[in-house]
């Protein structure tokens, strides 16, 4: 009998082993080593050991994708780390253009200030101006902008709620009809809160299609990146002509072992304004100088882009024109597919800091506050 409970007792004891020593290999998993700077090093020694560390990151399967550090409008470092796709066959360049996930929304934000810019529309116009057939009368395109609608963000739900209305897929067209035909009611009035909501840029996507009568991909192309000479940054959905266009990168996914396997888009794929948009690390410079000084909207209407909005009990958001906003500095990040992205503005310093990653890292932030010591 003393026998039998010794084995039990082993068992037991090599099980909590086993888990326990399961459970560290997971926190390995999903957290970074430290980036270790000294004091005294100069910014080329810091950088140098960033670079170093991003490599490991790498190597580790806890990062794919591209880096760029700015410092007082002097570009410190721009380099990518990895591959273009789950196979490994083909390296990154600086070139190489990312899924944003909900980076597309400051594109999209642009794509309406353009509109404004040029007396098309105001910031304050009710969106049933331009998509009547929505029963949402007190929404504006200012609300839609700082996510203070109401309007429910279900539209990720209509595949499975409306499969022969959404089939083959979702586009902002059958996101607006759906909208229109099932009326569902506004979780809370315009200008209430804050509530972060997909389905509001989907409808400023829709929006610049029905003002422009051009899809938001011509629009964008014509309007933003082609004139900023933004070279490998466009929007790319299932409703492109192409299926793929140069320099553009796929999302993969790496589990816990390191395999990795591809992320194909899905039945919401169609959409466009809350996602959608691909860009590169060499195209980030260009952006970031953007929000300092273009031709093509004036100071006083990207201020507005940075502007807390006054919720109707008084209280102030934090959320802008595709962009949170924190004393001295903005940033936004993004999720979808395999993207997952950052970028973060600081305006008193004029420092950035992006990072576009394709392989499901979850492990962005956790790099980006890191990489802030280069700064330090």
């Amino acid at each position: 009998m003393k026998l039998i409970w010794k084995i039990i007792i082993g068992i037991v004891l090599f099980g909590i082993i086993i888990i326990t020593g399961g459970i560290a290999w997971l926190y390995k998993q999903v957290k970074v080593d430290h980036l270790k700077v000294d004091k005294q090093d100069d910014i080329h020694q810091k950088i140098e050991k960033a670079d170093i560390w991003l490599n490991q990151l790498q190597e580790a399967n806890k990062f794919n994708g591209a880096v760029l550090l700015i410092k007082n409008d002097s570009v410190l470092h721009k380099k990518v780390y990895g591959y273009t796709d789950y196979s490994k066959q083909e390296k990154l360049t600086t070139q190489s253009s990312f899924r944003l996930g909900s980076l597309s929304k400051q594109f999209t934000a642009s794509g309406i200030m353009i509109l404004k810019e040029k007396g098309i529309l105001s910031f304050d116009d009710p969106i049933i101006k331009f998509l009547p057939t929505l029963p949402y009368y007190n929404v504006t395109i200012r609300h839609l902008l700082n996510h203070t609608s109401g309007i429910p963000d279900v539209y990720m739900g209509y595949p499975e709620k409306y499969p022969e209305e959404v089939k083959p897929f979702l586009t902002n067209s059958k996101v607006v009809s759906l909208l229109s035909k099932h009326k569902p009611e506004l979780v809370t009035p315009p200008n209430e809160a804050y509530e972060y909501s997909n389905i509001g840029y989907v409808l400023l996507s829709a929006i610049i299609e029905s003002v422009s009568g051009e899809s938001f991909e011509t629009f964008m192309h014509k309007e933003l990146f082609k004139p900023l000479g933004m070279k490998n940054t466009r929007v790319r959905n299932l409703l492109s002509q192409t299926k793929t266009f140069e320099n553009k990168t796929s999302s993969f996914d790496v589990d816990l072992l390191g395999n990795n396997s591809p992320l194909k888009p899905g039945l919401l794929d169609g959409v466009s304004g809350d996602g959608a948009v691909f860009s590169s690390i060499d195209d980030f410079i260009i952006w970031n100088d953007f929000w300092y000084n273009n031709s093509i909207l004036s100071q006083e209407t990207i201020q507005e882009a940075f502007k807390q909005p006054i919720l109707n009990n008084g209280e102030k958001s934090n959320y802008g024109f595709g962009w949170l906003i924190a004393p001295n500095a903005v940033m936004h990040n993004g999720s979808w597919l395999g993207a997952r992205t950052q970028i973060i503005r600081n305006f008193s310093l004029k420092n950035t800091i992006v990072i576009l990653d394709s392989s499901s890292s979850l492990l962005v932030d956790q790099i980006s506050e890191e990489l802030t010591k280069v700064y330090k």
